[in-house]
């Protein structure tokens, strides 16, 4: 059980923990100076303090998610700490205000009166009393830290949330329990050696601390182990052997979009690559307009995207020309305005189409998007959709204004208008999932939802690289929209790994393993 995510968790944990680790310890080399400025002075706790509750108000994912436009379009590592050490801030801070307060007056009093300097009381009387109190909010950052950092997965930093958020796309539960019982444990665990501590400090028991000290080299020791030597072999690590090809030693990071077909092209669009002795290091779950800066910026090297996509969310047309006038638009806008090429049209569309049961289809007589129109029903998609032009002008077109409409995780669409609890939803037309939940899709007679022709973009330094253009070359046109719905199936209903798909995938595409 679990012999997949085993296989991973090398670099999972130790992103988490390298995340988490410089996190708090940032949050406490600001807090506690902070606190103790803050503490003798009244007139800076009070905006001090209240700064620092308004960020944590903020929720972790969308703080995460504003530090990428805030870092130059940056994904990763820094992102990710940055938004932690923001996050670690408040609990450190309130406790060394409070701690610091909370000393007894004349104690205070009766250091100075022994010919102590003010520096002499703060470090011999002060902090030594109010140690325990700051090392409980330091506690309670290590555990909000921990925990928020399994939410950095969509922002490109790896960690242990990269179980949760692609076994969540690939309804693959055990990945997802997995990530939640590993990083619940590194929060359990972090938070009883910092109890240590704080008993160490509150008793002056050296025993405690070197107990605390051992308990942080055990969390620690997966991470010096990951950093001293070679990477574990996952998924995506498969070794080559025969002559060494242009692209040894070279890292082609690849981006894939929180979805199961996006997480089925990294791993297909890998093996190619790595046959040529490419390294291949895969930002997972990330969302549209993130890993598209990502690319502009070069953080990542290609990534799979849709014409439509580019279309509406990232150049603003609202207009909707024939496919082959769109594909030509998108690529040469992609090159002249920002470098990337769109070097290989995968020969599939996965396109928007509102779905309904065939029970729905016939009590209210739906044929068409129009007939939506003036209907009591709900609608459900994925959030991103419901702020995209393809909604405001599908809505303004047939008049469906009077739709409720309901954002969720594209995961649940499927089980939610099955039992009812929504009446449409926004299907991908290359999800194996339609036909399995027998689905009708609406006829859309005006375009107004463009094409969405699936090609891979490569960044502008990439785009140098012949030999890892030429790499690609075996996927161009190679999947069709069959193709591609029968893999999204495999994962999706009948519970393989992504793995397994693509390994199946590239086999419809090759002739060969």
């Amino acid at each position: 059980m679990f012999a997949e995510e085993w296989a991973v968790f090398p670099g999972h944990y130790a992103g988490h923990l390298t995340l988490s680790f410089a996190a708090i310890l940032s949050g406490l080399l600001v807090s506690v100076p902070l606190g103790i400025r803050a503490a003798g002075d009244a007139r800076l706790a009070g905006p001090v303090l209240g700064f620092a509750s308004v960020v944590q108000t903020i929720p972790g994912i969308a703080l995460l998610a504003l530090m990428v436009p805030v870092m130059g379009g940056r994904i990763g590592f820094w992102p990710a700490y940055a938004a932690l050490a923001l996050y670690s801030v408040l609990p450190i801070l309130r406790n060394t205000i409070v701690g610091l307060q909370g000393v007894d007056a004349d104690l205070r009093e009766a250091a100075l009166g022994v010919g102590m300097t003010a520096r002499q009381r703060l470090m011999q009387v002060d902090l030594p009393l109010a140690a325990p109190v700051i090392v409980a909010g330091l506690r309670t950052a290590s555990v909000w830290v921990v925990g928020a950092a399994t939410l950095s997965t969509p922002v490109g930093a790896e960690s242990l949330g990269n179980y949760i958020f692609q076994g969540l796309q690939t309804r693959n539960w055990g990945a997802v329990l997995f990530g939640c019982l590993v990083s619940a444990a590194l929060a359990l665990a972090l938070d009883q050696v910092i109890r240590l501590f704080e008993l160490s400090a509150a008793r002056r028991a050296r025993r405690l601390a070197i107990a605390g000290i051992g308990g942080l080299g055990l969390i620690l020791a997966p991470l010096l182990t990951q950093l001293s030597g070679p990477r574990a072999a996952g998924p995506q690590d498969r070794s080559f052997v025969g002559e060494v090809e242009p692209l040894s030693g070279r890292t082609v990071t690849l981006a894939a979009k929180a979805f199961t077909e996006q997480y089925i092209l990294a791993d297909l669009i890998s093996r190619p690559l790595e046959a040529r002795g490419a390294r291949i290091d895969v930002r997972e779950g990330l969302g549209s307009a993130v890993a598209f800066n990502a690319l502009i910026s070069g953080e990542i090297d290609m990534s799979v995207d849709y014409t439509g996509t580019i279309w509406a969310t990232i150049m603003k047309r609202e207009d909707v020309p024939p496919r082959a006038v769109m594909y030509s638009e998108t690529s040469a806008w992609l090159w002249e305005n920002h470098g990337i090429l769109a070097y290989a049209p995968l020969g599939f569309e996965n396109a928007y189409a509102y779905a309904v049961t065939r029970e729905t289809a016939r009590e209210y007589g739906l044929e068409t998007v129009g007939d939506l129109s003036d209907k009591p029903l709900t609608v459900a998609s994925d959030p991103e959709f419901f702020g995209r032009p393809e909604w405001t002008r599908t809505r303004d077109i047939y008049g469906l204004s009077g739709l409720k409409t309901r954002g969720m995780d594209s995961t649940f669409m499927y089980e939610a208008i099955a039992s009812g609890e929504v009446d449409v939803i926004t299907a991908y037309t290359t999800d194996g999932r339609i036909d399995a939940y027998d689905l009708v899709l609406l006829d859309e007679p005006a375009g107004a939802l463009p094409p969405y022709d699936a090609f891979i973009l490569v960044s502008a330094e990439a785009a140098k690289d012949r030999a890892l253009l030429e790499a690609l070359e075996p996927l161009r046109h190679a999947i069709s929209s069959d193709l591609m719905r029968a893999a999204n199936g495999r994962v999706d209903l009948e519970r393989q790994r992504v793995r397994e798909a693509a390994d199946w995938l590239w086999l419809q595409i090759t002739g060969s393993d």
